[in-house]
């Protein structure tokens, strides 16, 4: 498949627009539902710096039109804000964090962000603290709130991302309270993301959220240390192991190889066969 082929699948929406990225899989957290079993001590699997900013570039040639950074927790690299700063430069980027670092020294780091074209994607999952930090960890709601007014008084765009596990329903006035939340922190509805608990990584363990495969995920290339990935759902962790059944290619350089290996795997879907879950 050429380069214009894929930008075609790009263009006709059979392919994602975002290129994802997992900068890291190590994270300050451990989660009950984590895709990727991060915690303190995990491998760090992490993709260089110049290996990020070779993909962006390549997936601005090859049609590709935002980028998203993910982990574990980005922002326990020091070069992370840097980076990004440099991934804007290329395409729009969004990374997501759990927003529990951004304070004293990391906080003034992240000034070279300030309005440049990357939103900070936040997890806050409840109104309240307990629910929340339940699964997040002791702590988390309260610096989450702190953290998300320092972040746009510094001129930061920030989403916040609620995920939810739907055998738990959100009851419609807790989900309102949130909503509120989230208002009074500077974060409009349209930067507001609610997506499921997938049951792959740690969520599998605990027995949570929604089974998925390639028909129920949107084919988004996504980019690790291992290989590209259907979906960045796909490369998790469980007992420390990678899954692979979602992997495309091991190749990852050229960009053009997994990103002509996933166009034609979509491709071959039946027409009006759509994903049921997604990511944003």
């Amino acid at each position: 498949m050429t380069a214009g082929a894929v930008a075609e699948a790009i263009a006709s929406g059979a392919l994602g627009q975002r290129v994802w990225l997992y900068s890291n899989y190590h994270c300050n957290l451990a989660c009950t539902y984590c895709l990727t079993d991060s915690a303190p001590s995990s491998p760090r699997r992490e993709l260089a710096a110049e290996a990020m900013v070779t993909v962006a570039r390549q997936a601005a040639d090859l049609g590709f039109a935002t980028l998203g950074v993910t982990g574990g927790e980005p922002f326990l690299r020091p070069d992370m804000p840097d980076t990004l700063a440099e991934l804007a430069g290329i395409l729009p980027t969004v990374v997501l964090s759990n927003a529990t670092l951004f304070s004293g020294p990391r906080l003034e780091r992240l000034r070279p962000l300030a309005g440049a074209d990357v939103a900070v994607q936040v997890s806050l999952d409840r109104a309240e603290a307990p629910p929340n930090d339940q699964l997040r960890g002791d702590g988390n709601h309260g610096r989450v709130v702190d953290a998300i007014p320092r972040l746009v008084s510094l001129g930061i765009r920030v989403r916040v991302g609620t995920t939810l596990d739907p055998v738990v329903a959100m009851p419609e006035e807790e989900r309102s309270r949130l909503c509120d939340l989230h208002r009074s922190l500077g974060v409009p509805d349209e930067d507001h993301i609610v997506r499921p608990v997938v049951r792959r990584g740690r969520a599998a363990e605990f027995e949570m959220g929604v089974d998925a495969g390639p028909a129920d995920l949107a084919p988004e290339l996504t980019i690790t240390a291992e290989g590209a990935f259907w979906s960045p759902f796909g490369p998790t962790i469980r007992e420390g192991r990678p899954d692979l059944d979602l992997l495309v290619t091991r190749t990852t350089d050229p960009l053009s190889t997994p990103a002509a290996a996933i166009a034609r795997l979509a491709g071959a879907r039946a027409p009006g066969d759509d994903a049921r879950l997604g990511i944003r």
